[in-house]
């Protein structure tokens, strides 16, 4: 949910995520309002491919915890000015909303496995999964799953859910991980999976999930973000109001 009530566009954040990562990385020039996106002269000789490298990594994930710091001090010193990338007159409140989903993930990174599991099975419930009280809750009889469920369907069929939940920081989950976790869903006799991370998923993880009998639903860091503001599981929303193009254009 954005500041201003309206449905949140995936498409947005991830456009605007990518273009700072690229900015970040000295592939395209300073982000102007209302203008278009401008490749450097590194940009112009980058391959599409393999981006980022484990360098270009950590130069994105320092640009976001500047960006996450600045936001933090915005907040509490309530400053009129933040050094940004992106200019003060574009739009703030994508900015914001951007802001807040890399703090979250940021912070989901710093829970303790437990505490991780714990929201991976809170935010599962919110999807509409009973969560079984014992399978998965004690780590040294969970057999590798992190949470057990039933979903009722529309047609009053219960499904058991086995649930895993990974917190990498720069890994990608990969198909080897899919695959042992389709090897212990067989052992709890589980129709479906849902595998958890706040990083991301490689192609064939992806591909992987879908083959076969079972099937495992994938939530990555950027659906984690949705999923939390679409359930507004520990945020508070906050309405305001933002100036739309009207106001910026020239007579």
């Amino acid at each position: 949910m954005s500041k201003n009530g309206g449905k949140y566009i995936p498409f947005d954040f991830d456009f605007n995520f990518g273009i700072n990562n690229l900015y970040a990385t000295g592939y395209v020039e300073k982000p102007e309002r209302m203008k278009d996106i401008v490749l450097t002269e590194k940009g112009r000789l980058r391959k599409t491919v393999n981006f980022p490298t484990d360098k270009e990594q950590k130069i994105v994930d320092e640009y976001w915890k500047k960006r996450i710091k600045l936001n933090n001090e915005k907040r509490k010193t309530k400053a009129k000015q933040v050094t940004d990338p992106i200019d003060s007159e574009q739009d703030a409140e994508t900015a914001d909303d951007d802001n807040w989903k890399v703090e979250l993930i940021d912070q989901l990174n710093a829970f303790t496995p437990s505490k991780f599991e714990s929201f991976s099975r809170l935010l599962i419930s919110k999807m509409g999964v009973r969560i079984d009280d014992k399978l998965g809750k004690i780590q040294s009889r969970d057999h590798g799953i992190d949470g057990f469920g039933y979903f009722e369907s529309d047609e009053f069929r219960t499904a058991r859910v086995a649930i895993q939940s990974k917190k990498f920081t720069n890994n990608p989950v990969s198909e080897p991980d899919i695959d042992k976790f389709k090897g212990v869903m067989d052992g709890f006799n589980a129709e479906y999976g849902i595998f958890i991370t706040t990083s991301y998923f490689t192609d064939n993880a992806k591909k992987k999930a879908v083959q076969g009998s079972k099937s495992v639903t994938l939530i990555d860091g950027r659906r984690i973000a949705e999923l939390v503001a679409e359930y507004q599981l520990h945020v508070t929303p906050v309405e305001t109001f933002t100036l739309d193009d009207y106001y910026f254009e020239k007579d």
